[in-house]
């Protein structure tokens, strides 16, 4: 079927700061070859998927939710140059559109292994990126960190709820509602800090501090605790936040990296929290910070983390690509399987996985909540400096989450680890 589409002019790639998006504004040119074989690998997908996708004036797909490509010869081109960096950058662009957008991604998160032939994705290491060598030294989780978590407490603040927590509530029932989010960002933190056994006298090491809702929580039963945090904003937010609930004799907040903790200097600790933190160590950091977690837990102590996790085998396949989050969201990140947290805490520390449990779609829900309010609120994102292609990122990031825990390709799991001799 062919339709009549006019590409918008201009799109919003000609009108947005070539400097600051410089892979944004240019398009990139391949090779004959190479561009008619990615035309017709796209052609072919896009064909399968239970989608409407408007491309090039024909229609495309076995019907569903909308796919409205505008310019479908810088479409082909940056998926053909750098893959799915470039569809990212095409939606930043202006290329393409879905009213539906995490609807949209949701169709191709649930066929995400077949959308290319098994004959070229065996070839994919003649075009993906890897990513660099030392993206998680000290040095650049620091540089990692503030590039996602310093950019503005204020921007934060227009769609997180009052809490400020910034990971997976877990809701009493689904779907969930807005005025439901900040009582299931606290149901969150206490599920933790109860499997991690807080109580009064109990000795906290939180390693992630967020914007601090978790350790004046564990405060206020009683606990002291030692929060470290790599980002300069939300330490001294958490910290004013601290002080204004009169919990500083009792909560510790240190810039610091976590493998700067010492035994010796601090103690062991009765619990050990790590909220949505495990994501940004990097692959090759996993041995050492279960070992660090390990040597500053005291005997009898427990170790309450939360996760997302993706499945095994999309790990050992994509654990060194350089992606668009990578690129534009969180540098230096990788979510951990099932399998990897135990292979790490079985070969490199006496810790090992005593409960596991899964709240996926709870995650969804959180991240559509957040989107929303995003959205809502998008004439106050702009006012504190942050364009349309930023906002549109942002956008494109959050649906792209939500997608991954709706389509089950993506998980988000609380953990307990005791000592195996403690189990």
């Amino acid at each position: 079927m062919t339709l009549q589409q006019t590409p918008p002019t201009p799109l919003l790639r000609d009108r947005i700061d070539p400097q600051r998006w410089a892979d944004v504004v240019r398009v990139p040119v391949s090779s004959p070859l190479r561009t008619a074989v990615a035309r017709a690998v796209i052609t072919r997908a896009l064909s399968r998927l239970p989608l409407r996708v408007m491309m090039g004036g024909r229609v495309l797909g076995r019907g569903g939710p909308l796919l409205q490509v505008h310019d479908p010869e810088a479409f082909t081109a940056r998926l053909a140059s750098d893959g799915l960096i470039g569809f990212g950058e095409s939606y930043q662009a202006g290329e393409w559109d879905a009213p539906d957008l995490p609807g949209t991604l949701t169709v191709m998160a649930e066929q995400l292994t077949t959308l290319v032939p098994a004959s070229l994705q065996r070839l994919r290491w003649l075009w993906e990126l890897r990513q660099p060598d030392g993206a998680n030294t000290e040095a650049a989780s620091h540089a990692n960190i503030r590039a996602h978590y310093d950019l503005s407490n204020e921007l934060f603040r227009l769609f997180l709820d009052d809490s400020l927590t910034y990971s997976s509530a877990v809701f009493e029932q689904l779907p969930a509602c807005w005025h439901q989010l900040e009582e299931a960002q606290h149901a969150k933190i206490d599920r933790l800090l109860d499997l991690a056994r807080v109580g009064p006298g109990s000795r906290v090491l939180e390693i992630g501090t967020g914007w601090g809702e978790l350790c004046i929580r564990a405060a206020r039963r009683g606990a002291t605790v030692l929060s470290l945090t790599l980002s300069e904003e939300q330490h001294d937010l958490a910290v004013a936040r601290v002080r204004a609930a009169r919990l500083e004799d009792a909560v510790e907040i240190r810039l610091q990296d976590y493998r700067r903790l010492d035994p010796v200097r601090d103690g062991r600790f009765d619990a050990v929290v790590s909220v949505e933190m495990i994501e940004a160590v990097g692959v090759e950091y996993w041995p050492t910070y279960f070992q660090t977690v390990d040597t500053m837990l005291a005997p009898g102590g427990k170790v309450a983390l939360q996760a997302i996790t993706m499945p095994h085998d999309r790990l050992l396949a994509t654990r060194r690509t350089y992606t668009w989050i990578h690129k534009y969201i969180f540098p230096g990140g990788m979510l951990p399987s099932n399998e990897a947290i135990d292979q790490a805490t079985r070969e490199h520390t006496t810790l090992r996985v005593a409960r596991s449990e899964g709240y996926g779609q709870h995650y969804a829900e959180t991240l559509r909540l957040w989107r929303e309010r995003f959205t809502a609120h998008g004439a106050e994102v702009a006012e504190l400096g942050f364009d349309e292609a930023f906002r549109r990122m942002w956008t494109l990031y959050l649906a792209y989450s939500e997608a991954g825990f709706r389509s089950g390709y993506l998980d988000v799991r609380q953990i307990l680890l005791t000592r195996r001799a403690e189990a």
